[in-house]
């Protein structure tokens, strides 16, 4: 073999080696949440700020559209704005013209008047835990006829709280006028704070003696027509994952029960939950200018969401034996 021959294949052999020794390490999940809530939640963004709320709708459609789905938006006005939600979904219709069940995971993008929403009420947090599943859900075997929707919320907050210019009522609305058969929706609101100091967790009267103090675990809640969904998902995830979690199903007039996109399917007859770090009975920043960023629990977070996607698989793609 010619001796420049050699040289050449040495030479590459190094370059190859070296580029192997450069490549980057992909980013972790708790960093990846970190830089979706640093998108979305750095300022205040709702109707009242028009610009911001863009860009927290243009980082989630590009977000989306980079993992390879189709955006769908779905637009309508209500009260002089223009506003949008978000969808995107997996689908195994099996040779069917629709889905015999639809599974939807939810959060909100909008923040609160005056808040950056880092956390509070999922326009932070929830976003971010619902993009990092569309990523890694993105090659999940669905169970035959199956649909699994990952959707984001417009208004949310006040407002539009508990009205029909919330952006889960009008996709709700939509599902339940178009006769959908929606299995269960999981709303993700509040999921990036926790504490292990004592007294760090209260509770609506009546609740402080069936619940730690502690406030480190996530909660499923749900009313007690959901009852059934929230046992089902609690279970489950205490099968997938060691984090702690805590499980509510109670009576709507208890207080923070039904406040969340959540209770717009269940006003259509859809089951329907919320999954939460409790908010405002655990986090001292809850809608004020202090819920920012650096707030967060991620790795706690990461951890949350890693167990959540193991619920998901087991709800819309169970084994078969």
């Amino acid at each position: 073999m010619p001796p420049h021959f050699i040289k050449s294949i040495f030479i590459l052999a190094v370059l190859v080696i070296a580029t192997m020794a450069a490549a980057p390490t992909p980013p972790s999940l708790d960093a990846r949440l970190a830089h979706h809530v640093g998108r979305v939640a750095t300022v205040e963004h709702n109707t009242g700020k028009p610009a911001a709320l863009e860009d927290a709708a243009t980082h989630i459609e590009t977000t989306l559209a980079a993992l390879g789905y189709n955006v769908r938006r779905q637009q309508y006005g209500y009260h002089g704005h223009t506003v949008r939600n978000l969808e995107v979904s997996l689908i195994n219709s099996a040779g069917r013209k629709a889905p015999d069940r639809i599974f939807i995971i939810g959060a909100h993008y909008d923040s609160a008047p005056g808040a950056p929403g880092a956390n509070d009420n999922g326009s932070g947090s929830g976003t971010a835990a619902v993009l990092e599943l569309a990523r890694m859900l993105k090659g999940i075997h669905l169970s035959q006829g199956t649909e699994l929707k990952f959707v984001f919320f417009v208004n949310e907050e006040p407002p539009y709280f508990g009205g029909r210019g919330m952006g889960s009522w009008q996709h709700a609305s939509d599902l339940r006028a178009r006769g959908q058969p929606v299995a269960a929706a999981l709303i993700l609101e509040t999921i990036g704070y926790y504490s292990q100091a004592g007294g760090s967790q209260r509770y609506p009267p009546g609740l402080e003696n069936r619940y730690p103090n502690t406030g480190n675990f996530i909660a499923f809640v749900g009313t007690q027509a959901s009852s059934e969904l929230v046992r089902k998902a609690l279970a489950a995830f205490k099968a997938a994952s060691p984090f702690p979690a805590e499980g509510l199903a109670a009576a709507s007039y208890v207080e923070g029960v039904t406040w969340s996109d959540h209770t717009s399917y269940n006003r259509h007859g859809y089951p329907a939950i919320m999954i939460t770090d409790t908010a405002f009975l655990r986090y001292p920043y809850y809608h004020t200018a202090d819920d920012t960023p650096d707030k967060l629990d991620y790795p706690s977070m990461a951890r949350v969401v890693e167990g959540l996607a193991k619920v998901i698989e087991g709800i819309a793609a169970p084994v078969r034996m």
